[in-house]
């Protein structure tokens, strides 16, 4: 959510969800590109981005980790790819967390990562959501994409 805060704030029409994996499918009918933004727990160092290629799969099941997702990112790109309804460009980045207690705010480190993505996101990523999406989910941390391998942002 704080990454879709910030991009409004530098005018990117970024959406908040809260991370249910059928609503997020809905979310993203009918547009070519779309972002996800969420907290990840890979072990890297709290702040550390990776982006991964949704698009690549098929994504293997994982129960690593906690999450606050029922039925969350991995479940619903590999449903909308059954059932054919991914987007053509589907990107997940993950901001590696430290704090995930409700009401916490963030750690140092991640809160300057949320303004550096932000800030990369915005600078090619502009326009009204009917041109694509960048969703930022709630409920966090959820485990690492299990798919196609993570590589680091750079900044």
């Amino acid at each position: 959510m704080l990454v879709a805060r910030r991009l409004r704030e530098l005018g990117v029409d970024a959406l908040e969800h809260g991370g249910e994996g059928l609503g997020l499918m809905a979310s993203w009918a009918g547009s070519d590109d779309v972002i996800l933004i969420d907290a990840v727990v890979t072990g890297a160092a709290a702040g550390a981005i990776a982006v991964w290629d949704g698009t690549l799969g098929p994504m293997a099941f994982v129960t690593r980790g906690r999450t606050t997702h029922a039925f969350g990112v991995a479940e619903a790109v590999e449903l909308a790819r059954v059932l054919g309804r991914l987007p053509r460009r589907l990107s997940i980045y993950g901001i590696e967390g430290r704090r995930f207690d409700l009401g916490c705010a963030p750690c140092a480190e991640v809160a300057e990562a949320v303004e550096r993505l932000a800030r990369q996101l915005a600078e090619v990523w502009s326009g009204p959501a009917k041109v694509g999406q960048a969703l930022s989910l709630r409920g966090t941390p959820s485990p690492a994409p299990p798919f196609a391998p993570a590589r680091p942002m750079r900044s």
